[in-house]
């Protein structure tokens, strides 16, 4: 006795020797193992109309798809902006906290800047009676102007999602049809049933018949299936695929009927665990625009999702429905939609037992299968786009929204402005602030310029308590200094000159100062050569010129005056033989007017300089001399008092 070959996993045994999977469960030929059938995403119902209203913009500039994917409605754009709103809010409450202090603070700064942000309201601030309307810009109205557009902004971009998600409509007309519009619908149309089991092509039998009209009426008929469309059968790893293909389809019958049956086979039942299809229509002249239903029948549709195996001698119909369609918008697209009606199962069953009756029994070998194509010819549906969104209408909506988020805050700055007296003048108290941080920074730049060019020391704070006497030495670095800067407007380097008019007295009293030096000098001369020689060591006893102010030195002022009385000064403290000896002192020449020409101070100043370095040599030439003779005189100190040699 033969050995029985065993059934494979979720598979039972009937006539004895033969298999066959659970209800549900479906045999895959490559692994031999009975598995049961789930439905993957492919397999959910689809419903298209081959025509498309969106909006379409190159993929490269604009994708619309990517963006709604992160953007489901509405709600996501008004959203995002009430957050923003709130943030901005908060953020320059937390800013008014701060104090403004002296205009040099992080907050005052941040403050500043919020104000200057004000370019909604800076017109519609608080104003008295009888007052000249004005620009003003408020930390409030900044605040408040920002807060405004973001709110503008926020209900602009919904606005757009609104335009290009739902900027047009769709208008269906129903209008009764005659049989020439029926004759103008030329389209190419293709059926896929496919019978998800473990059988083959080889166990189909019946194919080849077309039934038209209704049964059992007049215009019923029954035709050869060649005749009107191509068909064919062909495996595919659900099970067999009943393909339908006809080109140039002139439907002018309501009901077409097409069935066909499968048998068993050894090793191969006649059952099915459910039924795929597929049906697409296009027109012929137009390839673009393809219309479609597909979709997966199981289970006899119950709720509670049970599997089941088709199998019995009762017919499972499938209905459809064809709608014919002008599209307007596409140049009168003439367009068939299918559509899925309903299925009529046959005979199931969902337990192993009642399966088994079932292959057991030669009267059940059979599953049978009905395609109900229905057209409905007695309306056509006219489609047709018709915009919701214009031009004058977009203008309208953006510009409602601009008042609207304008006229929010303006609402809110004239309560602020009109109950808290302390926002009306805030603008004023930030203004005076901040002027006078500049004046001040300003007022620094300009001191340490002058201090720089002309060695001034009078613009310091310790002036008072660091005073020292002004030489003439002073006087060459200070020109040595403003040598880099002497192309600069003469104007305005007289007037900072001027700001050293608070340092007069003090150089009145060096000038005095100067003059007994002189005088010493004459004595000295007149005496001994030893003192000529301590007279050399003190430099800055030169003649005082007044009159004119020329600029400040290092620690004071320097007045410089006519050459008239300096000659002659200099004719009474020097005597005749002392006269041939020492040079003249320069002629100071000033061109009359009210200011000064600079090129004339710089030539007189190197004037000086010459004749100070002639006489410094000429003193040293009497200091050698005093020397050499061994005569020993009075000395003059660098402070410009007399000290006589104890010898004499």
């Amino acid at each position: 006795m033969s050995s029985v070959r065993a059934c494979p996993i979720n598979a039972f045994r009937y006539n004895g020797t033969l298999c066959s999977c659970n209800p549900g469960y479906i045999l895959n030929a490559t692994t031999g193992v009975c598995s049961l059938f789930r439905e993957t995403t492919a397999d959910s119902w689809q419903v298209n109309s081959g025509v498309d209203y969106s909006i379409s913009f190159p993929t490269t500039i604009f994708d619309f798809d990517k963006i709604k994917k992160f953007t489901q409605s509405q709600a996501m754009f008004l959203e995002a902006t009430a957050v923003m709103l709130i943030s901005w809010l908060f953020f320059c409450f937390l800013v008014r906290l701060g104090s403004l202090g002296d205009g040099s603070t992080m907050w005052f700064r941040i403050r500043w800047w919020i104000s200057r942000l004000d370019i909604s309201f800076a017109t519609r601030h608080w104003l008295e009676d009888q007052k000249v309307v004005k620009k003003r810009k408020t930390e409030l109205g900044g605040t408040f102007s920002i807060a405004s557009w973001i709110l503008f902004i926020g209900l602009f971009s919904a606005l757009l999602y609104q335009i290009l998600s739902k900027r047009s409509i769709e208008v269906h007309n129903v209008k009764a049809t005659n049989a020439p519009d029926l004759a103008s619908f030329i389209n190419d149309m293709e059926f896929n049933i496919t019978t998800i089991s473990s059988m083959s092509c080889s166990n189909l039998r019946g194919l080849g018949t077309l039934v038209t009209g209704n049964p059992s009426f007049i215009d019923h008929r029954i035709l050869p299936l060649s005749a009107f469309v191509n068909y064919f059968c062909q495996n595919t790893s659900r099970g067999p695929t009943i393909t339908l293909k006809c080109s140039k389809c002139q439907l002018i019958q309501d009901n077409l009927y097409i069935s066909w049956h499968f048998v068993d086979l050894p090793n191969s039942p006649a059952a099915a665990i459910g039924f795929q299809f597929s049906l697409l229509a296009k027109s012929h002249a137009s390839k673009k625009h393809v219309s479609t239903i597909t979709g997966l029948l199981k289970n006899q549709s119950r709720l509670d999702n049970t599997p089941v195996t088709f199998r019995g001698v009762d017919t499972n119909v499938l209905k459809f429905n064809l709608f014919p369609r002008i599209y307007r918008s596409f140049h009168d697209l003439r367009l068939i939609q299918p559509l899925f009606h309903e299925f009529l199962p046959g005979p199931s069953f969902h337990e192993i037992n009642q399966l088994q009756a079932s292959l057991e029994n030669p009267n059940d070998g059979l599953l049978n299968m009905t395609l109900y194509v229905n057209l409905l010819s007695s309306y056509i549906v006219e489609i047709g786009n018709q915009n919701i969104m214009g031009p004058v209408s977009f203008l309208a909506d953006l510009g409602g929204l601009y008042c609207i988020s304008i006229g929010i805050f303006f609402y809110f700055l004239v309560q602020c402005e009109y109950r808290i007296k302390k926002f009306r003048n805030e603008d004023i108290i930030m203004r005076n602030i901040r002027n006078r941080r500049k004046a001040q920074q300003h007022w620094d730049k300009l001191r340490k310029y002058v201090m720089y060019t002309w060695g001034c020391k009078t613009l310091d704070e310790s002036y008072n308590n660091n005073k020292r006497e002004t030489t003439y030495t002073d006087v060459l670095r200070s020109f040595h200094c403003n040598e880099s800067s002497k192309n600069r407007r003469q104007k305005s380097r007289m007037e900072s000159i001027c700001l050293n008019q608070k340092a007069s007295l003090q150089s009145q009293k060096n000038a005095i100062q100067e003059t007994r030096g002189i005088q010493e000098v004459k004595s000295c001369l007149d005496g001994t050569a030893s003192t000529a020689e301590r007279s050399s060591s003190h430099p800055k006893d030169e003649p005082v010129l007044k009159n004119k102010v020329l600029g400040g030195t290092k620690e004071g002022t320097q007045h410089v005056g006519s050459h008239e009385g300096d000659a002659s000064q200099h004719k009474a403290f020097y005597p005749a033989a002392a006269a041939d000896v020492l040079p003249p002192p320069p002629m100071l020449d000033f061109k009359p007017g009210s200011e000064i020409d600079m090129s004339d101070i710089q030539k007189n100043l190197q004037q000086l300089y010459e004749y100070n370095v002639i006489l410094r040599e000429k003193l040293l030439t009497i200091y050698a001399s005093s020397l050499s003779s061994g005569n020993e005189g009075a000395v003059v100190s660098d402070k410009g008092r007399k000290i006589l040699n104890p010898s004499n």
